[in-house]
């Protein structure tokens, strides 16, 4: 049964054994990519590490919302009659009413047709000069 998968793996110009070692080698290169951690590659620790960024963060969030004074009560000094100052008239324009929108849409004006030239449009040349 061996000899038949290494007859059937044969590579032209080398030993017969050698596509079912090529076929091992594969298949071990698979399966420790499919069994191998992430942490290998690094990800792990970066993920930590922006999880750990991300958590000071919501801190430093919470900590400046509790800092904030809610937007009703903001204090404000009580007015007084000294402190006002009478705000500068303006005259505005009597702005005029707009338009009633229209029922039927807008005519365009007819078409104008080009008039004739007397004579010929393009450019004469006079071949040969004389």
């Amino acid at each position: 049964m061996l000899q038949q998968i290494a007859q059937a793996l044969t590579i032209p110009g080398l030993p017969d054994w050698a596509g079912l070692v090529v076929l091992l080698v594969g298949l071990l290169v698979a399966l420790a990519y499919l069994l191998m951690p992430f942490s290998v590659f690094g990800v792990k620790g970066r993920l930590d590490s922006i999880e750990a960024q991300l958590d000071e963060i919501q801190t430093e969030l919470r900590t400046l919302a509790l800092r904030l004074p809610e937007p009703g009560r903001a204090r404000r000094p009580p007015p007084s009659e000294d402190d006002w100052a009478e705000p500068p008239t303006t005259f505005r324009r009597a702005e005029a009413e707009p338009p009633p929108p229209r029922a039927t849409p807008p005519v365009p004006p007819p078409a104008a047709w080009p008039e004739p030239r007397s004579g010929r449009a393009e450019p004469r040349i006079e071949w040969p000069r004389r």
